[in-house]
């Protein structure tokens, strides 16, 4: 699911694993991490699929943080990610907030 070449919706590794800060932690497995939250990634994106959504307006991008552990960013575009909150709030019984 992800990886389609979105530039702006990027998930490779360099992007992944801190480049654009420079932060890299020796002894740290970054791909491990980055490996588990792709998988994860790639079952939101499948969810977000089935929702009707595009993966090329919004997507689950997999990540790691500092500490090498993965994490799962939501990166898309204002209207689309508005879309998703609001179906997220309906199915929260329309509270705004987690049940």
């Amino acid at each position: 699911m992800t990886g389609s070449g979105e530039s702006w919706l990027s998930d490779g590794l360099d992007d992944a694993m801190g480049v654009d800060r420079g932060l890299w932690v020796p002894g740290v497995d970054y791909v491990a991490g980055w490996r588990e939250a792709r998988e994860v990634a790639d079952r939101l994106n499948r969810a977000l699929l089935g929702a009707g959504f595009e993966l090329s307006t919004v997507r689950a991008v997999a990540s790691t943080g500092e500490d090498g552990r993965g994490l799962v960013r939501l990166a898309g575009w204002l209207d689309t990610v508005d879309r998703l909150a609001g179906l997220l709030e309906q199915l929260a019984g329309g509270g705004g907030g987690a049940a």
